[in-house]
């Protein structure tokens, strides 16, 4: 299973996932960035990667959409 962690997370969650064994990458490592939704959406659809945010505007979109990439949804508080 392959993850892309959106903006508003740190670096370093997609670096910890890695040194646990998974495939991950952070939207900055993928040039994405200051890409708009609509352009990580796409991304992670076409690297069949798990979107994993704070954005509930992904959540919204996943439960609206009959496709589109899983969407790990967090609710944690500050991470920086």
């Amino acid at each position: 299973m392959k993850f892309l962690i959106d903006a508003q997370l740190p670096p370093a969650f997609a670096r910890f996932l890695k040194t646990a064994g998974h495939n991950a990458d952070h939207v900055e490592d993928a040039g994405l960035r200051n890409a708009d939704d609509d352009t990580i959406w796409a991304y992670s659809i076409s690297q069949a990667a798990v979107l994993v945010t704070k954005d509930e505007d992904f959540a919204q979109r996943r439960l609206l959409t009959t496709g589109g990439p899983a969407v790990l949804w967090l609710r944690v508080g500050n991470c920086f």
